[in-house]
């Protein structure tokens, strides 16, 4: 059976290994041309993640990490198609289950970009937080223990899967002053509502379904004043393990709204550990690094099932009540993100300068007509999404002045 793919910007025509009755692998192109794999997109829920820009974002980065690792793009996941393995998946969200994994031939971090988690709930910010007592509801699958694993290394909150828990839970850290009521499938800074009494509690939760809850649960956590966010996160693709540390930024989108805008983070060549080791690192920013590796461990430990090549954690810290300073991670990301244009970005450097060990790397999300993006800059959506109108994301980067 033959194929048309796209080597070096030229369509060529490939034997696909292993089907009987073709030719060897060998014959159908030489070695140093011929791809090494497959790498597809693929959609969790078609009707999550689907806008314009983000379906238009993943392609790009799909397919600038199959000219990563030396496969070929092969566009959408079709379950009917027979592609050149090994298999690399971009999914559009963090994989729901070992089982979806196993189906698309998913069985370690070096098979996709993103994570597997055992139940789907493990994936939102749910797991964040405990329930508010042993009568809680909550869905099947729960380790109460993961709550008790990283009281350190979050804000004080609950998670609650009915309306009558959440108001428990609510009224219960109201006693220390206002709650922030989050939707826990909501991004980029959105499905969220301050409460300051019970009785913008209720109202918050009032508007919530209650099967949606069930589901999925809602997370009730202390408010701070004017929280900076660092971003915390990992990615590994090939031989390649990056690690960085950073802050977000907010703007307004094209109805006024303040939502995610970007990132300016720092990358590493290495772990967690070559992010650790820079002396110069305030005490601030060495927490946030320490409170992201503790949650990680504690999905691992209390979640069989999960591991993930691409992670990224939000930190916040600011004033809480009665003016004390808090710190905790706020939620997780195991998928293609907005740091990621920074991400890979940076892989590409690295790959293309070997003796390059640190660089410095923004991503920008600029709503309204007539953006220009700087020189420079890696442009991986400009256009009018259907639903947010027009939006501009790019990123810059800039090697470390000790890089090499």
């Amino acid at each position: 059976m033959e194929s048309l793919v796209t080597i070096d910007g030229q369509v060529r025509r490939v034997v696909m290994p292993g089907v009987p009755g073709t030719a060897p692998p060998d014959a159908a192109v030489r070695d140093d041309i011929r791809p090494h794999g497959s790498t597809v997109t693929w959609s969790a829920d078609p009707s999550a993640y689907c806008s314009d820009h983000e379906r238009a974002t993943r392609r790009n980065f799909a397919e600038r990490l199959a000219a990563l690792k030396g496969f070929d793009f092969a566009g959408e996941h079709d379950p009917a198609g027979i592609y050149m393995r090994p298999l690399y998946v971009v999914p559009s969200d963090t994989l729901p289950s070992t089982d979806v994994a196993q189906s698309l031939g998913i069985s370690s971090l070096h098979d996709l970009f993103g994570g597997v988690v055992p139940r789907p709930f493990v994936a939102t910010k749910a797991i964040t937080h405990g329930v508010a007592g042993p009568s809680a509801a909550r869905p099947e699958g729960w380790d109460p223990s993961f709550a008790a694993r990283v009281p350190q290394a979050v804000l004080q909150g609950f998670s609650a899967f009915s309306r009558d828990d959440a108001r428990r839970a609510g009224r219960t850290l109201l006693e220390a002053g206002p709650v922030r009521v989050k939707q826990v499938r909501a991004t980029g800074g959105r499905g969220q509502r301050v409460a300051a009494d019970a009785a913008a509690l209720d109202a918050c939760l009032e508007g919530m379904d209650a099967a949606e809850l069930a589901a999925h649960g809602v997370v009730l956590e202390e408010n701070l004043d004017r929280p900076l966010t660092f971003s915390v996160g990992q990615v590994t693709v090939g031989p390649t393990t990056l690690s960085y540390h950073g802050s977000q930024r907010l703007t307004r989108d094209n109805a006024g709204i303040e939502v995610y805008g970007g990132s300016d983070l720092t990358l590493v060549r290495g772990g967690f550990d070559v992010l650790l080791a820079d002396s110069g690192l305030a005490p601030g920013l060495r927490l946030a690094i320490d409170q992201a590796m503790r949650y990680h461990q504690a999905v691992i430990d209390c979640y069989p099932g999960f591991f993930a090549s691409r992670i990224n954690y939000d930190v916040a810290q600011g004033m809480g009540a009665g003016g004390i300073w808090r710190s905790g991670v706020l939620e997780q990301s195991w998928r293609l993100g907005g740091a990621s244009g920074a991400e890979l970005a940076a892989l590409e450097h690295f790959r293309a300068d070997p003796a390059c060990w640190r660089v410095q790397a923004s991503t920008h999300e600029e709503y309204g007509e007539g953006v220009l993006a700087p020189p420079g800059a890696i442009v991986h959506y400009q256009g009018i999404d259907s639903r947010v109108g027009p939006l501009t994301k790019y990123a810059l980067l800039t090697p470390h002045a000790n890089a090499t």
